[in-house]
């Protein structure tokens, strides 16, 4: 059996992960603390854009310090209005459909992304996908710390974890496929035998002319 690894941000969905920071920070039980929390996010806003361009995992890193502080609780009561609000609403119109043509084709759909794992799984479910590789908060003493827990699921190590996932499941890389808008993820896409790009950002779009690789344009 082989599978499909698709990226989520910018390929599946419209939105990223600056939308699940944005909704978690306006929704504290406390609309001050929202207001600070909104007012913070706005002060890292420049150096959360240098690090996006520079270094992907350091972007996921910086993000996430925002919700240092919040309650687990709050995170998963919060977690269907964030997902319906960040995600659901942005989902492209063709994602579904793209999904479902692998799985007819018998692969097994993983979504890897540095979205939290409790929003991806409520996206694997809506688009029909198996299973997913996102990143997890690290929670001590029921709050989250402001950290993710290792590996974090950005740039580079995107490879890494599908070469893991495909040995632990019994996939043969060179008949997988993998879709990706971004250029960043050209690694992720070189270790499987089958890239696609989804709605490829320039710089990706004439890779995969260069190397003749399906360009899909969801609407």
């Amino acid at each position: 059996m082989a599978a499909s690894y698709f990226d989520v941000d910018g390929t599946l969905v419209r939105s990223n992960l600056v939308h699940t920071a944005v909704y978690y920070m306006a929704n504290d039980r406390n609309p001050l603390f929202s207001a600070r929390n909104l007012a913070t996010l706005a002060l890292r806003a420049p150096r959360l854009l240098a690090a996006e361009l520079r270094d992907r995992r350091r972007f996921n890193e910086m993000l996430f310090e925002a919700f240092k502080g919040m309650s687990e609780d709050r995170l998963l009561t919060l977690a269907d209005e964030t997902f319906s609000w960040a995600m659901k609403k942005h989902v492209y119109a063709g994602a579904k459909d793209l999904v479902k043509r692998c799985r007819d084709n018998g692969h097994e759909v993983v979504l890897v992304s540095g979205a939290l794992d409790f929003l991806l799984e409520r996206l694997a479910d809506h688009l029909g996908a198996d299973s997913w590789v996102g990143n997890h908060l690290e929670i001590k003493d029921g709050y989250a710390t402001g950290k993710i827990e290792r590996p974090v699921v950005a740039g580079p190590a995107k490879s890494r974890l599908i070469c893991e996932h495909a040995r632990a499941n019994g996939h043969d890389l060179a008949d997988c496929g993998g879709y990706s808008d971004s250029y960043s993820d050209v690694p992720m896409l070189s270790v499987i035998g089958r890239p696609a790009a989804v709605n490829p950002d320039a710089k990706l779009r004439r890779l995969a002319r260069a190397y003749q690789w399906p360009i899909i344009d969801l609407q």
